[in-house]
């Protein structure tokens, strides 16, 4: 669903930029649930946003979809993003003069359709808010809120999800509300589910943990243990001697 290839991104001059991606190759398969992990500074976000074409690199390629995203026009690309990507950060992005149902039907309403009143009722079902379509965000928790912006990532029915720290403002038993969220996403509908984490209990969630470190691939784990996530990124970085250029297996 989702292929890097080679994928470098620098920022700045040539000479005095700084390489926050170095030549990574990587696949994502159709109905998976994968974590990117790595110390900070490793090009966890700049990953990201890269995959999901909120930035282009400096060179390699994308796919999305079997969509080549690097060469994609911007007015192409916002349709792409708009139809085909789901976002959920780490801050909520709701819009607080609007009903939880109205932020729900906002990528609709953005890509010039008429949102389903029954469509947009099922999303917020789906998430446990069925009962709070008329509130306004500021009449929600943390919590809460996330389930909104879920809601509103989900409404299109994107082929993959992208969540930069999801559950980095939620407390552990909320996160884990959100977290299980995500995975019915990839369980019930087949969905494409890539999240940044610095959390080893919330990377333990996914199928597959990959780390980066120092813009490159160092490795994966999957279907492993908070503790055996912690551990491995102990080894990452400045703090070990993993093989930062070893490329991780990719998924097709």
């Amino acid at each position: 669903m989702v292929r890097l290839g080679a994928v470098r991104k620098q920022f700045g001059s040539r000479r005095n930029g700084v390489v926050a991606l170095d030549g990574v190759t990587i696949g994502f398969a159709p109905g998976t649930f994968t974590a990117i992990m790595g110390p900070s500074g490793s090009g966890k976000s700049t990953f990201l946003h890269c995959a999901a074409g909120l930035e282009r690199p400096t060179s390699g390629s994308v796919l999305l979809d079997g969509r080549e995203l690097t060469h994609m026009g911007e007015r192409a690309l916002t349709r792409l993003r708009r139809e085909r990507i789901g976002f959920v950060f780490q801050a909520f992005n709701l819009l607080p003069a609007l009903s939880v149902a109205e932020n729900v039907a906002l990528p609709i309403r953005l890509a010039g359709g008429r949102p389903r009143r029954d469509a947009v009722h099922e999303a917020i079902e789906r998430v446990g808010l069925g009962s709070l379509g008329r509130r306004r965000p500021g009449e929600l928790s943390g919590g809460q809120q996330q389930r909104v912006a879920i809601a509103r990532a989900l409404i299109t029915r994107p082929a993959v999800v992208f969540g930069d720290e999801p559950t980095g403002a939620l407390d552990t038993r909320t996160a884990l509300e959100i977290l299980a969220l995500l995975r019915q996403a990839v369980r019930a509908a087949g969905q494409t589910v890539v999240i940044v984490t610095h959390d080893p209990v919330a990377a333990a969630h996914a199928d597959r943990v990959v780390f980066l470190a120092d813009g490159r691939l160092a490795g994966e784990l999957r279907e492993a243990s908070p503790d055996a996530i912690a551990e491995r990124m102990t080894h990452l970085g400045a703090w070990g001697s993993a093989p930062a250029g070893r490329h991780v297996g990719e998924v097709s």
